[in-house]
């Protein structure tokens, strides 16, 4: 008899529960307990929330720390190409073998109860932490925090909290400060948390939070200060100041993105070669990442092609920021988007500094913004918008026109995941 592949064993996974997000912890804690609770054998953890960064911030820790010889276990989603990219043990993406013996345990363990997709994965992966050795582990929050299927470790090392944002309303709450309870629910009694900019509604509620159980924080100017100068990156706390190169990710929100990664790395007390390799050596996929190979390159040889994964209004700001500091050239986006997202909030900013929008219907996802709606969008900021049936239509159009145009793939990370799989 064949064994099952892991992509089976997944789809089998999304028929456990109706609904793909229902936020709560109890069916979490039932699965834990009948895998005899793998949380509580983890190494230490390093727990990450917020509404953007999260992703970038937990590379260049992982960077910081592997430079220094140090292993760490990540989870992170959604993945871009394969689910195997969510679980990282000890530095390696897991193993197909590694993956369908967790899910399958998993999935034997739940024993046909009601449970999430993103939940009976999370405990996937906690369970594969738990039996792989490393120095720390790393967990991305998913959705919110306080009641995310990663929210169960009771004492991690040290909690993150990246800038937070309007996003997921329909979850988290209409008002910054709902979200940000939300996400401050990872703050846990006498753990230090790193918290990186916020707007005053923000951090009011995470510092009520950290108050009421006793969290040290340390959070972006006032405790650590992180700016650009002279073409390099300086990060300043009580212990001193550093000097380091910029961010090889690009972008000036990565700058404020590595002054959290570098916080957190301090206070492990870490060394220089840990603070320089987080911000040379991380590897974040579909953050404004130029694409260099595939078909849509071989289709557009003259053409400067980018991809990017963000999808909220403070993506779209810190998007159209990163494209003001580029040189100057025709710039259209292609972009596709979730009928959950902001779109005019995301195409606000951008409409400054891209010529035109091609707007696509992202290939199989069911949650997709019909191409049609986000080009009605794109209009009402003024961004001059058509439609095409796909993203090699839309890149044939555009460089029809204007063979060495700056194009940006852009607006979903679902999107992303699709060129990824194709031109990686």
């Amino acid at each position: 008899m064949t064994a099952e592949s892991s992509d089976v064993i997944l789809d089998r996974m999304m028929a456990l529960h109706p609904k793909i997000i229902d936020l709560t912890l109890d069916r979490v804690w039932r699965l834990l307990a009948a895998l005899d609770n793998p949380q509580t054998k983890l190494p230490p953890v390093i727990h990450i929330a917020g509404t953007n960064g999260k992703g970038s911030t937990q590379a260049m820790i992982r960077a910081g720390l592997e430079g220094v010889g140090l292993t760490a276990h990540a989870y992170t989603s959604p993945h871009l190409a394969r689910f195997h990219e969510r679980i990282r043990l000890a530095g390696s993406l897991i193993s197909e073998a590694e993956l369908t013996a967790v899910l399958d345990e998993c999935y034997a363990a739940n024993g046909g109860e009601d449970i999430t997709y993103f939940e009976i994965t999370t405990c996937a992966a906690l369970l594969a932490f738990a039996r792989t050795r490393a120095d720390y582990t790393l967990l991305e929050v998913g959705l919110g925090g306080r009641l995310d299927a990663t929210n169960v470790v009771e004492q991690p090392a040290v909690t993150v909290i990246t800038p937070v944002s309007i996003d997921h309303e329909q979850f988290l709450g209409d008002t910054l400060g709902k979200i940000a309870a939300e996400k401050a629910g990872i703050i846990k009694p006498g753990v230090p948390c790193i918290v990186g900019p916020q707007e005053d509604e923000a951090l009011e509620v995470i510092e009520y939070t950290a108050a009421r159980l006793g969290a040290p924080l340390m959070v972006h100017g006032h405790h650590w200060h992180v700016h650009k100068e002279n073409g390099r990156l300086v990060y300043q706390d009580e212990t001193g100041l550093r000097d380091l190169p910029l961010p090889n990710l690009l972008g000036a929100h990565q700058i404020l993105n590595a002054g959290a990664a570098l916080a957190v790395l301090r206070h492990l007390n870490l060394g220089d070669a840990a603070y320089e390799a987080a911000v040379t050596k991380a590897d974040w996929p579909a953050r404004m990442q130029r694409l260099k190979t595939g078909p849509l390159v071989e289709q557009a040889p003259e053409a400067e092609l980018w991809l990017d994964g963000g999808h909220n209004a403070a993506a779209g700001v810190a998007l159209a920021d990163l494209l003001s500091t580029l040189p100057k050239k025709p710039t259209h986006m292609i972009c596709g988007m979730l009928n959950t997202k902001d779109v005019t909030g995301y195409l606000g900013p951008l409409a400054k500094q891209a010529d035109s929008l091609t707007a696509v219907t992202i290939p199989g996802e069911k949650n997709t913004l019909p191409a049609e709606d986000t080009a009605a969008a794109a209009a009402r900021v003024n961004l001059p918008a058509a439609t095409a049936d796909s993203v090699a239509g839309a890149l044939h159009a555009i460089i029809d026109k204007d063979p060495q145009a700056r194009v940006l793939i852009c607006g979903s990370l679902y999107l992303a995941g699709n060129i990824l799989r194709e031109n990686g």
